[in-house]
């Protein structure tokens, strides 16, 4: 590049570990120094690279044009799901251009609604967010969690509804917690943990998290413990109360893993109930989910011996279990236990199903949809009236109503947007991974568009924790497709799209499936005349940040531009740093012999080679990200930009008071995508990326 890179001073720290034969490995990690993200060293490397990046994308022509186009595009009104309590319905709700979602209130899903909580008001910069909201069920108190600068940290506290006002709280150093109310009012469950020492908040480990009861008008010290386990530190806590009020529900989970133990206990009549738990579920043998129950019979949405899923009915008292609706052959995403039945929102290749059965399990209908798309649904085992909210790649989510048993789809809103989505079309392809596993991708692209290798493409991914990727709608993808961008969205292994066995199939020691199956996609694509190398680039974050980083150190020249988005990049460490250590299920750790080898062989940041063209890279993070820390993202920036041997570009940019992505103000969602577009437009325009050919 013409103008340097910052300097990225290279230490001679190095730290050995023992392999599968038991020998001693040293592994040199020369920019240890990066992973205190407060040390002045750091935060002058910070300013720098910023500055680099911000010189290199002022230059973009595209930039303002992506800016201004972006911001007509995100202003449209966004009517969230709604939900019911004590006759009173909830929803979030963003005019257009807000930083922040408002939650707001009506005494009918049709409105007339008003604001109950305006997040805006809480900063200066639009930065603190609602993260978590649970309403009493008679509708008088809503229990809100916000989070601020983009960290995982929640702080609780309670409004009255009828008010507006606060009346308790705060309760702080949360994490990983929803709220569970009484049926009384009286209080509800959270999980939090002890208070980080100096200087640990960013960075230091989350364990030992307890399960807590807050009663109203009370102080956070005088909360009860209700649940913790010092011999188990690792263990978290997630409560629930049975829809009747006469059990407390814990899931008890283990990392990431879709593995839980499953506890009850009865609650008490004005009180969070007392005694040992009994455990219905100890051991961690697979996904045990309550949904409903009838008196002393739970309804458990469940994985075990059926990797696709299943509903069985378990008897509390005598032990008896039936299986309702047997394992089919899509997967079995969720059930919701309705008046006399139960909805099931399933996956077919990726999109949702939604489908009525009684309460035998017996399937009643299909509830028929927009197209293919994505569900999500609010329901009460004790109400009829059912609400749904629909999105796809070219419809932004739209809230409707559903009366059971009979009803159809009623719409509650229906966004303006300014956007012709009749030019533009949602297929399916399939790739084909080198052992021969059919991938899914949705390629989404103006009708019409030429199968002559002159696409610029953009190529999505994950791969992991089980998380399905399904069409969901972006405002920010539609300006690419306007300027003749094609969008794909890939569906691989390690995600949930097929069940439990899909997500194992990418874990642990068969990972590298994964990547293998990104990189097919990407041959598909080539091969299919959608496009070629130098007009494709990949983006991903967090998990997708890994896979990102491993495809551009392992199939370089099949890549012209990359993003990786908040990635986790040395998977030697990354279990050292906040809640690292939860994802051991998925990945292994490096100080296990026999997975040392494994993540040695594919960590992004120990396998970039000096002498090697790496395409295009815009990686990004946020000073403040606790859930994966920057370092991961400075170290892989900091090697990458020295050992490069081509002239495409390696930049980093760096949000400030930024985290892991949730609760980003609009205003900064802009800025980033058209930093993100504009990159990859420069990137792809000609044969070979270099910093020259993204000048006019």
């Amino acid at each position: 590049m013409s103008t340097p890179y910052p300097e990225s001073p290279r230490g001679d720290h190095a730290d050995v570990y023992r392999d599968a034969e038991g020998r001693e490995v040293r592994v040199p990690d020369p920019y240890r120094w990066l992973e205190d993200p407060d040390s002045p060293e750091t935060r002058r490397w910070v300013q720098a690279q910023n500055e680099r990046t911000e010189d290199f994308l002022s230059a973009l022509p595209a930039r303002a044009a992506y800016r201004e186009r972006l911001t007509a595009l995100w202003d449209y009104p966004r009517d969230g799901l709604p939900w019911e309590r004590g006759g009173r319905y909830f929803r979030s709700f963003n005019p257009g251009l807000l930083a922040q979602p408002v939650l707001q209130t009506a005494d009918s899903p049709s409105g007339p609604w008003r604001d109950l909580l305006d997040p805006n008001g809480l900063s200066g910069d639009g930065t603190v967010a609602l993260m978590g909201a649970s309403v009493s069920r008679d509708g008088a108190r809503l229990a809100y969690a916000t989070q601020s600068g983009g960290s995982d940290w929640l702080t609780w506290q309670v409004r009255d509804v009828a008010s507006g006002q606060d009346v308790g709280g705060p309760l702080r150093w949360s994490k990983f917690s929803g709220a569970a109310w009484l049926p009384d009012g009286s209080g509800f469950f959270y999980s939090a943990y002890d208070a980080p020492g100096e200087g640990e908040a960013l960075t230091g480990a989350n364990r030992n998290q307890r399960l807590m009861f807050h009663r109203l008008g009370s102080a956070q010290g005088a909360d009860e413990l209700v649940l913790q386990r010092p011999d188990q530190p690792d263990w978290g806590f997630s409560a629930d109360v049975t829809d009747d009020g006469a059990w407390l529900v814990v899931q008890v989970w283990l990392g990431t893993s879709p593995k839980n133990l499953l506890w009850v206990r009865p609650l008490g009549e004005h009180g969070p109930g007392s005694g040992d738990f009994q455990p219905l579920v100890d051991d961690f043998r697979a996904m045990f989910q309550v949904v409903g129950n009838d008196g002393d019979t739970l309804y458990l949405h469940t994985d075990e011996d059926a990797p696709l899923g299943k509903l069985t009915a378990w008897n509390i008292r005598t032990g008896e279990r039936r299986d309702l609706i047997a394992q089919g052959v899509d997967k079995l995403e969720q059930v919701l236990t309705v008046p006399g039945g139960f909805l099931t929102v399933t996956l077919h290749d990726a999109s949702h199903r939604l489908t009525l059965h009684d309460r035998a399990g017996q399937r009643q209908r299909e509830i028929e949809l927009p197209t293919l798309g994505t569900v999500m649904v609010s329901a009460r085992q004790s109400s009829p009236e059912v609400f749904v909210a629909f999105t796809s790649f070219l419809q932004p989510t739209r809230p409707y109503r559903l009366e059971l048993p009979g009803g159809a789809l009623e719409p509650l809103a229906d966004p303006a947007l300014n956007f012709d989505a009749g030019a533009y079309e949602v297929t399916q392809e399939f790739a084909v991974s080198p052992d021969g596993t059919r991938v899914p991708m949705f390629i989404v692209a103006r009708k019409g568009a030429p199968r002559d290798g002159s696409n610029r493409t953009l190529l999505y991914g994950y791969g992991g924790f089980g998380i399905s990727l399904t069409p969901a709608f972006s405002a920010s993808r539609l300006a690419w497709l306007e300027r003749g961008g094609v969008f794909v969205q890939a569906n691989l292994r390690g995600g949930g799209e097929y069940g439990e066995s899909w997500h194992e199939a990418g874990t642990l020691r068969q990972k590298q499936n994964v990547f293998d199956d990104f990189a097919a996609c990407a041959e598909h694509l080539t091969r299919q005349g959608w496009t070629r190398p130098e007009r494709l680039a990949i983006q991903g974050g967090s998990n997708g940040g890994l896979l990102v980083g491993a495809s551009i150190t392992q199939r370089p020249e099949l890549f012209g531009a990359a993003v990786a988005q908040v990635g986790v990049l040395d998977m030697l460490r990354y279990h050292l740093f906040t809640i690292g250590w939860a994802w051991a299920s998925d990945y292994g750790r490096s100080d296990d012999p026999d997975m040392f080898a494994t993540l040695l062989a594919y960590s992004p940041l120990h396998n970039l080679t000096e002498g090697t063209r790496y395409p295009a890279t815009l990686i990004t993070t946020g000073d403040h990200d606790d859930r994966v820390v920057p370092a991961h993202s400075y170290k892989f920036a900091a090697e990458l930009q020295r050992v490069q041997s081509g002239e495409a570009p390696t930049l980093i940019r760096i949000q400030t008071r930024g985290g892991h992505g949730a609760g980003k103000p609009t205003a900064l969602l802009i800025e980033e995508a058209a930093d993100i577009w504009a990159f990859l437009e420069g990137a792809l325009a000609g044969e070979a990326a270099t910093e020259a050919s993204f000048l006019p």
